[in-house]
């Protein structure tokens, strides 16, 4: 049965839910009537409705997660998080709402794929690979490379980026270079945080060890 009257409280009520940050819809679905009626209601009574960028946060903000934050840590994982924020510090994308490091080491590229997955546990299928190299004819080798290397299907690399007649950059990175992106802003911005609070403790940390050293 339908709300068919507005009386202060209920509109008070309607307002309350809205300014919760509930849709249009689910307020209807709380006090038992069609989105027509809030809509119409709404605009009868003045109550003012949300710019269409305030709705869009709210429905962000309200969204799960694609990843998982391990707040308890051992030292190995300890270990494994410092090491990784201090590679997207120097190697990441600190602009935008991808998570996003290149490199052509190896050795770095395995390292940060294990910092998202075991640190953050992110959603595996929403890694992205975006291969930069110098001949097209490698393609499928250098694809075929960083995915064993990676573990990321080759299904998850995006179209790549050929450079070619670039002898000297072909020898430095004989297999191209990649990025690994992950495309999640509230991601982005927690290892953005994360790595400000790192670099506080270390300066803390580098201060102390002057001043007990007397230098």
């Amino acid at each position: 049965m339908f709300v068919r009257t507005w009386n202060s409280a209920k509109l008070q009520q309607l307002q309350q839910l809205y300014q919760s940050g509930l849709s249009m819809r689910e307020v209807g679905i709380h006090l038992n009537t069609s989105l027509g009626s809030i809509a119409h209601t709404m605009q009868r009574y003045q109550i003012p409705r949300r710019a269409a960028e305030q709705t869009k946060h709210i429905a962000y903000q309200r969204s799960p997660q694609s990843f998982t934050s391990i707040h308890v840590l051992s030292h190995k994982h300890e270990q494994l998080k410092i090491a990784g924020l201090m590679l997207y510090w120097a190697e990441g994308a600190k602009r935008g709402k991808v998570v996003d490091l290149a490199n052509a080491n190896s050795d770095m590229i395995q390292m940060f794929c294990a910092f998202l997955r075991v640190i953050y546990r992110v959603t595996p299928k929403r890694l992205r690979v975006y291969l930069y190299c110098h001949s097209i004819e490698q393609i499928p080798e250098h694809i075929a490379y960083w995915s064993t290397l990676t573990g990321i299907p080759q299904s998850q690399f995006t179209k790549p980026y050929v450079k070619e007649n670039n002898h000297r950059k072909h020898s430095i990175m004989p297999h191209g270079l990649v990025h690994i992106r992950y495309a999640d802003k509230r991601l982005h911005d927690l290892i953005l945080f994360e790595i400000h609070a790192l670099f506080t403790r270390l300066v803390c940390q580098v201060t102390q060890a002057v001043n007990e050293a007397g230098l």
